[in-house]
């Protein structure tokens, strides 16, 4: 087994009186592809807001590649190697898809362009740019305005500007909402691609069953806040428990 990437321990956050996350721990081996399923309110999205430092846990450790990252802010984490591609696109709408990706690099790489910038200094960041658009197969709308894309595309893009920060760890906060089923299945195919392609470790949100267990190597189950059992997509579904709080297969 590969080295852990990502190692959380005893997790506690709460908003107020409300208990959101109860003492969460797993590891996440170096190369793996993920996901975490639960219930509304089950605290996925807040296990990954956590993590990348948005919010701060009341208790427990988050350890990403040796380091200790609880305390840190989220431009202080995403330098290590950290990035999420959020539920909701935060694409830049009036921006071209071409413009999105290119901001993304620049800041990325911590350049200004100007008047006075050398060619030569631009012609990397350029190739990096259409080496993302190639990669989430956008290349055919490079000049079209972003907010004009379907929404399967938008999503693409948002991947795209995740991955302009070289992560080592992915994070994807239910890839496929709001898809038609078609834009489903070519987000599935690009997210197994990617994962494949670039050795990238990927940790993912999703609902969709026929997704987490077409694609998962382990599956981690949340439910209000205790992480209640992680395996195999075939071990997962045949948990009595699981089945009995989320799967609802049984009475």
């Amino acid at each position: 087994m590969n080295q852990a990437i990502l190692e959380v321990d005893n997790l506690h956050k709460s908003f107020g009186r409300s208990a959101v996350l109860n003492g969460v721990s797993f590891s996440i081996p170096e190369g793996e592809i993920s996901s975490i399923i639960g219930p509304n309110g089950a605290g996925k999205t807040t296990l990954f807001n956590v993590i990348t430092g948005l919010y701060a846990p009341n208790k427990g450790s988050i350890s990403f590649n040796g380091r200790n990252i609880v305390g840190l802010q989220p431009y202080q984490i995403v330098p290590l190697g950290i990035a999420k591609a959020f539920q909701i696109t935060s694409i830049f709408p009036r921006l071209t898809v071409w413009e999105n990706i290119l901001a993304a690099v620049i800041t990325h790489r911590k350049k200004n362009l100007d008047f006075v910038t050398p060619l030569s200094k631009l012609t990397p960041i350029h190739e990096r740019a259409q080496e993302l658009l190639d990669s989430v197969g956008l290349a055919e709308f490079a000049q079209y305005q972003s907010g004009t894309l379907a929404h399967g595309n938008q999503k693409r893009l948002d991947i795209a500007l995740s991955l302009a920060l070289s992560p080592k760890l992915l994070l994807l906060d239910e890839p496929t909402a709001g898809m038609s089923p078609e834009e489903r299945r070519d987000t599935v195919t690009l997210i197994k691609s990617l994962w494949e392609r670039l050795d990238i470790t990927m940790l993912f949100i999703e609902h969709d069953m026929d997704i987490v267990f077409g694609i998962s190597q382990k599956v981690r189950v949340l439910c209000y806040g205790v992480l209640i059992a992680e395996g195999t997509p075939d071990e997962i579904s045949r948990n009595p428990k699981v089945i009995e709080v989320y799967l609802g297969e049984g009475d």
